[in-house]
């Protein structure tokens, strides 16, 4: 399945960027969402979670994750709503891509199908490639706020589909999902007996007074895979803090869980000094606040992009 894979930004136009670097030309990157390129700089918190604690990081640990990272992990994700769940149900992973990998590989057969939205993120559609299976893109219509199109999700659902993915707040519309569609895809979900992955990891990212909703908070009675990490709300994407959290009845998750278990158990562990900034990064939930609003750089610059302001944005 090698053949399917592929990623224009990251492979032929980084190629080209590079070469036009080496001939003197000044290149912005836009390919992926690096905040250290723009002049984001390593919070405070997370200088405080290092200090004195770097040999804490130099042998392997639990293949899981380290336990006082899948307590904190576990404690956010039950504050959003998530119920049931325990640190044993928590994977620390170097990444949201690396865990995406490990929840698609024990699911699908070749030929298994993945509902994966269009646009998104192509590590979902490239993993779903590398585990045997195929994606299947179902429409966020530009026309229609973005939003996923329900009835074209369950016009393609089929035998071999074994899954949803919903990315939310969505990569790379930016959109927030209300309840609502929400409620509509775990229906689906149910009525079909899918799994659903929810890639989250932008949920501390939210402007204008909006809440965000976890999915899982609303699904109790299916398996639910929530994805999270630190790369955009703390800018530590260089650190490779990530998760997934199974959630839903234990009788439908068991087997599932058995194989990432074998995964993430052959790979030994995540990076460990990422592993240990996960407490105190989300006990500062001040960074990715103080980003969004007013004032803050992620707001503004949305604002100058929106207006078309050339007002200074300072990078401190």
């Amino acid at each position: 399945m090698i053949k399917y894979v592929h990623s224009d930004i990251r492979g032929p136009l980084y190629a080209k960027a590079m070469e036009m670097q080496a001939q003197g030309r000044d290149v912005l990157k836009l390919n992926t969402g690096n905040p250290a390129a723009f002049g984001f700089g390593l919070p405070d918190s997370i200088k405080r979670a290092l200090e004195g604690h770097l040999e804490e990081g130099v042998g392997y640990c639990d293949f899981k994750g380290m336990p006082a990272a899948r307590e904190a992990v576990c404690d956010y994700e039950r504050n959003k709503g998530i119920r049931g769940i325990t640190p044993d149900d928590v994977f620390i992973g170097n990444g949201v891509s690396e865990v995406v990998s490990f929840a698609l590989q024990p699911l699908l057969d070749r030929g298994d199908e993945v509902l994966v939205p269009a646009p998104s993120y192509s590590i979902w559609g490239n993993s779903a490639y590398l585990a045997s299976g195929r994606p299947v893109f179902y429409t966020c219509d530009e026309q229609s706020g973005w939003y996923p199109d329900i009835r074209d999700i369950r016009s393609k659902i089929t035998e071999r589909t074994r899954a949803i993915v919903v990315i939310n707040p969505n990569n790379p519309t930016g959109v927030l999902y209300p309840k609502e569609i929400l409620e509509e895809i775990v229906e689906a979900a149910r009525e079909y007996g899918l799994l659903v992955f929810a890639d989250e990891i932008y949920d501390r990212l939210v402007m204008d007074g909006l809440t965000h909703i976890s999915l899982a908070s609303l699904a109790e009675d299916i398996p639910v895979v929530t994805m999270n990490g630190l790369s955009k709300s703390h800018c530590l994407c260089g650190y490779r803090c990530g998760w997934m959290v199974i959630s839903g009845p234990r009788e439908l998750t068991e087997d599932y869980r058995q194989g990432i278990i074998q995964l993430t158990s052959l790979r030994l562990c995540a990076n460990t000094l990422g592993q240990m900034v996960i407490p105190d990064a989300i006990e500062d939930m001040e960074t990715p606040a103080s980003m969004v609003r007013p004032g803050g750089r992620i707001y503004e610059q949305r604002e100058a992009g929106l207006t078309g302001s050339s007002r200074t944005i300072s990078v401190s």
